[in-house]
Formats: structure tokens, C-alpha cells, sequence
């Protein structure tokens, strides 16, 4: 019996050290030492630049092409309305709320609320046909046409939505900068592909027709991105990125009948800064 006690006090005190021992491990373990099971969740602003994009337009008694149209972004600069809830989807705003399936990789659901203007008065090549009741009935073929208000307003400033999906990789290369306490800053490279659907809110004027302005499932996207994350406090982080990618847009809204329509592609490259917080939940 004294043999069996002696035992089981042996084996409580071993059981109790290592419980300690792990409790000593857990405590120094880094929180940003693992990232599978996390969420976050970022908000930023973005600059946008997009290549030059042929544009059919088609209706009834008209189809032509514009070639090469120019365009533009729509910046509003540093403003309140990046953080004023009733104002937010005004300048040219990233969404992004995220989970990481392990340490290195993540899947996320993206908003990038771009703003695409078709620069006015331009001077482009335009083939095709316009009849019925329009000043500008005619053949055209390969003919230089300037992009005059009267004739033409085009653009999607509420904007050129892509709605995506995003899978990315992240790396801590805190070592690099000789960062040792990654829990007071810890420092990331992250990469990733994305594809997902155009939901723009086109604002166009088409030869004096109607004006029209509303959201339309337009067509499709993919990208590509990379950019540098810095964690600070464990859980908050501000990340700038490099993106681009491809947009095809075959049903875009023109006018208020249903039988106009305009068709486009074009590659795109963002510039995006944001805030984001990490955690578990």
C-alpha cells in the first residue's frame, strides 16, 4: 500500500509539472505566431488606372464601335466620407472580411468599389451604323468622332463594383527587419488571385436619349494582387496592395429600354491602402 501511494504521488507531481510546463509554453507562444481559425476584416480607398477599351453599343436602329476609349478614375482624396457611415460608398472604397483556413492561407470575400470615366470630348475611331431619329444618323467607318456631351456620357461611378472571392498567402518576414516580438509588430508579404462578378451602377447618356443610372450584373472578373501587411498590438493591421486584373463586361445598362445595351473589356490596376483587425472569435 505505502509502494502504491508513493506511486501516485510520484506520477501527480510528474502530471503536475508538465501541466505546468505547458502552461509556461502557451503563455510565451506568440499569438501571431499561427493564423489558422482567424478572421479579419479591412476598409481602405483605392486609385485606379484602366487601358484603353473598344466599346459596342447596340440598340434599336443603331450598333457602332468606339475604338480605344480612354478613361479614368474619380479620386475624392483624403475625406471624411472614407469613414462617415452615411457617405461611405461615395469615394472609391476596398472591403474585404476574411478566415484562414490555416497558418499561410486565407479565403475572402472583396468589394473593390472602383469609379470608371470615360475621359469627355476625346477624339475616337467609330464604326457602325445610326438611323431612325438621331442627329447623328449616318455609316461610319473608322471615322474620327469626338466624344461631345451630346453624344455620349459614360461611366460607372457607383461605381465599377467587383464583387470577388480572394485567395491569398501570407508570410511573417518580421526576421528580415530583426523583429523579435512579432505580438508589438509583426510585418507579412501577402499574395493572391481573385474572381468574381461586375455589379456596376452605370451612369450614361446616349445620343439625347434618357439618362440612365442603376446597378446591373454586367459581367465578370479576375485578378491578381500582392502587398505588405503590418500587424501592430497583435490585432490590428494596415496593409497596402498592388492589384490587377481583367474585366469583361457583355450586358452593360445604357439606357432605360432593356433593347440598349453596350458591351466592353479592359485590363485594370488598383493602388489600395487599408485598415483591418485580426482576431478569433
Amino acid at each position: 500500500m505505502k509502494n502504491l501511494n508513493l506511486n501516485f504521488l510520484v506520477l501527480f507531481i510528474a502530471l503536475s509539472l508538465q501541466t505546468f510546463a505547458q502552461e509556461q509554453i502557451n503563455a510565451q507562444k506568440k499569438y501571431t505566431a499561427n493564423n489558422k481559425g482567424k478572421f479579419f476584416i479591412s476598409w481602405g480607398g483605392n486609385r485606379d488606372s484602366y487601358t484603353k477599351s473598344d466599346v459596342t453599343f447596340r440598340g434599336e436602329n443603331y450598333n457602332f464601335t468606339l475604338e480605344n476609349l480612354e478613361a479614368h478614375d474619380k479620386p475624392k482624396g483624403w475625406h471624411i466620407d472614407y469613414i462617415n457611415p452615411s457617405r461611405m460608398t461615395i469615394p472609391q472604397t476596398n472591403f474585404r472580411m476574411g478566415y484562414f483556413i490555416n497558418d499561410h492561407y486565407s479565403i475572402a470575400l472583396a468589394l473593390d468599389h472602383m469609379k470608371y470615366v470615360m475621359t469627355q470630348n476625346q477624339t475616337a475611331n467609330m464604326t457602325g451604323t445610326i438611323s431612325g431619329n438621331s442627329p447623328f444618323n449616318g455609316t461610319y467607318n473608322d471615322t474620327p468622332t469626338v466624344m461631345t456631351e451630346a453624344f455620349l456620357m459614360y461611366e460607372h461611378t457607383d461605381g465599377l463594383n467587383y464583387v470577388n472571392t480572394e485567395f491569398s498567402r501570407h508570410d511573417d518576414i518580421s526576421s528580415i527587419f530583426k523583429i523579435k516580438n512579432t505580438d508589438k509588430i509583426q510585418i507579412n508579404l501577402t499574395e493572391g488571385a481573385g474572381f468574381g462578378l461586375l455589379y456596376p451602377k452605370t451612369n450614361t447618356t446616349l445620343m439625347g436619349k434618357e439618362r440612365h443610372d442603376d446597378f446591373h450584373v454586367s459581367g465578370y472578373g479576375a485578378s491578381l494582387k500582392t502587398g505588405l501587411n503590418i500587424t501592430f498590438l497583435k490585432y490590428f493591421y494596415i496593409q497596402g496592395e498592388l492589384k490587377g486584373g481583367y474585366i469583361n463586361m457583355q450586358d452593360i445598362r445604357t439606357t432605360k429600354s432593356t433593347k440598349d445595351s453596350a458591351f466592353q473589356d479592359f485590363f485594370f490596376f488598383q493602388k489600395i491602402i487599408e485598415l483591418g483587425g485580426i482576431f478569433r472569435i
